[in-house]
């Protein structure tokens, strides 16, 4: 019985990965309040693996559309036509492929306060969870000099069962309002 409950930790690990996970990371030498305005880099979004399955227009869109409305939000505007933005915005796509072991202990005997045993006979399951952990990264790049300033990132397990479009623009906009939930620095 005892080893059983050392199923509930790995149950409740495994819970708190369903959550989005985020962490940034920056210059502390840089004047934050300096940059006015951006511009997307070229490509917009990146794809890891570069898989013809992962690709989509619609969800680049989505996630320009989520960032452009985040940075306006924070008080970044887009930049003139033909003017040199402060900022350029990257994002990346990475999807990994995991594997979790999960062994469960069955049976075994146990013993009573007048002596003799009882049960079956004990046996450990283990079994391989397959899951896929998705990473939306968006990273500003000075557009003076070209080096990273700021990078902020999501990650989360993603479902097995294909959400509707509806749902996926409502998980890019959730994802990408926490990534950029703490730009600027304080």
């Amino acid at each position: 019985m005892f080893p059983r409950l050392l199923i509930l930790p790995a149950l409740a690990l495994l819970a708190a990965c369903q959550s989005i996970q985020v962490e940034r990371d920056y210059d502390t030498s840089r004047d934050f309040a300096a940059y006015r305005s951006w511009s997307w880099q070229e490509p917009a979004l990146t794809y890891s693996p570069n898989d013809p399955r992962l690709h989509s227009d619609l969800t680049e869109q989505r996630i320009r559309d989520a960032t452009a409305e985040q940075l306006d939000q924070r008080g970044l505007r887009p930049a003139a036509g033909g003017t040199p933005a402060d900022l350029r915005v990257q994002a990346a796509l990475i999807v990994e492929n995991k594997q979790n072991q999960v062994s469960t202990y069955h049976g075994g005997f146990w013993g009573g306060p007048w002596g003799g045993y009882w049960g079956g006979p004990a046996y450990t399951e283990t079994r391989t969870l397959d899951y896929q952990v998705g990473t939306l990264q968006i990273d500003l790049i000075d557009g003076r000099d070209g080096k990273l300033v700021w990078r902020g990132s999501a990650r989360q397990v993603l479902r097995n069962n294909a959400p509707s479009p509806a749902e996926r623009a409502a998980a890019i906009r959730e994802t990408v309002a926490k990534v950029l939930a703490q730009y600027p620095p304080r």
